[in-house]
């Protein structure tokens, strides 16, 4: 059995993605790792920290990225699409640049993969979140925020990414283009691995959170809406009362050590706006349907979920 990581991502450095840290989680499960790598800015250091890995398994692919013809967000499917063809592996792991996996999960996940390498029937796994929020101790557990995920799937040429390469579907006949296509794509049948996904991606100093929510509306919604909420100062990031999210009490992967030993805008997280618009998981709706969720039904509810889950598997 050969598994391949994969993932992209371009400035991912100067927006401050634990991208190294992503890649060296995975590292020792792994046989190979592709990542495709945008044209970064020349300030940017994304390259760099790649290649000090130093790994024989690390390939990085270097890539173009193209907004027009990929908007909305679908430039992030298509890069992934372009490390997952690279791949050579019978699994195939996709990290996100801001997403880890722990140490102590890599023999389960591994043993996961052996038992299913031979069950056709399963197409990828399914792992749960840990979305951190402001610092490295406070995580989501509220409706909005997605609890499961798939990020392993099999090397199957027509599995591709989705949308804005949150999640994979099968697509018959793909054009290469529309990666948001509902008509004529399936959901993965997948299983489940007891593992879980760290997600670092709003663990961030506000200035840099602010510098990558621009990124993020202008590859999904053009320039013109960015200069729309610049007057409204919509990217004046302001992480709120983390006080009224859960208090992560585990261990992070052992690779983030150095990173978090550099957490130094705890007294900004305190200077909140109480003026500044609700996030969703703040208005009373989200708040409601999570209510539901941790006291009531101990399950997600009105939950969209992108995938087939195999029981008993």
């Amino acid at each position: 059995m050969k598994i391949s990581g994969f993932s992209m991502g371009k400035n991912a450095d100067k927006l401050g993605y634990p991208v190294k840290e992503a890649v060296m989680s995975v590292l020792p499960l792994v046989d190979e790792f592709v990542f495709a790598l945008g044209d970064c800015d020349e300030d940017d250091r994304t390259g760099e920290l790649l290649e000090s890995i130093n790994s024989d398994k690390l390939r990085i692919i270097n890539t173009s990225w193209d907004l027009e013809k990929y908007p909305r967000g679908m430039e992030h499917a298509h890069q992934t699409d372009i490390a997952k063809e690279h791949c050579s592996g019978d699994w195939l792991f996709y990290l996100q640049a801001d997403e880890l996996v722990h140490e102590d999960d890599i023999p389960v996940i591994k043993a996961r993969c052996e038992e299913l390498l031979d069950d056709m029937d399963v197409e990828g796994l399914l792992f749960r979140y840990r979305h951190f929020w402001g610092d490295y101790d406070h995580y989501h557990n509220s409706h909005n925020w997605y609890k499961n995920e798939i990020r392993i799937v099999r090397n199957d040429p027509g599995i591709h990414s989705w949308e804005s390469a949150q999640s994979f579907r099968r697509i018959p006949g793909f054009d290469g283009i529309n990666y948001r296509q509902q008509k004529g794509t399936y959901k993965l049948k997948v299983a489940r691995v007891n593992a879980y996904i760290y997600h670092y991606g709003w663990v961030r100093p506000p200035r840099i959170m602010r510098a990558k929510s621009k990124v993020l509306t202008r590859i999904h919604h053009g320039e013109e809406r960015v200069k729309e909420l610049e007057k409204k100062n919509h990217f004046d990031f302001d992480y709120g009362d983390l006080s009224k999210l859960r208090v992560f009490k585990g261990q992070h992967p052992a690779v983030m050590k150095e990173r978090i030993s550099k957490f130094d805008w705890a007294d900004e997280l305190k200077k909140t706006n109480p003026n500044r618009p609700k996030f969703k998981h703040e208005r009373f709706r989200y708040k409601f349907v999570t209510f539901l969720e941790n006291k009531i039904f101990h399950r997600p509810v009105f939950d969209f979920n992108n995938y087939i889950l195999l029981r008993g598997k």
